[in-house]
């Protein structure tokens, strides 16, 4: 099964799930905008990205900087917060096929898991 944390205003997001969908996939879309995942599902997606909370943060959105994550004594279980309460934190977009996922920047990055 195939899973993309979608954000239909996303350039990379969009060509993502073109790629998908050109190569016979048609995966569930999330909104994680409108339906941000918990903690327990960012943790698994992050698991399987292999990837630490603050690799997976938007470091350009205004929540980082008045939240002030780039402060290095935030621990992951408030990272993972910040982006639960705040899902514009979440860098976009991410698949998952399985046990793995990967981001789709670029969007080639999901040919990965076909």
């Amino acid at each position: 099964m195939w899973t993309i944390y979608h954000n239909p205003r996303c350039s990379k997001s969009r060509q993502t799930l073109q790629l998908l969908q050109e190569n016979n996939v048609e995966p569930e879309i999330v909104l994680y905008l409108e339906t941000p995942p918990d903690a327990a599902t960012l943790k698994t997606i992050l698991g399987k990205l292999g990837i630490a909370p603050r690799d997976l943060l938007r470091k350009g959105e205004d929540a980082y900087k008045e939240l002030n994550l780039k402060d290095a004594g935030h621990s992951d279980d408030a990272l993972i917060d910040a982006m639960v309460n705040h899902p514009k934190l979440i860098e976009r977009p991410i698949v998952v096929k399985g046990d793995r996922a990967v981001l789709g920047r670029p969007p080639e990055n999901v040919l990965e898991l076909i």
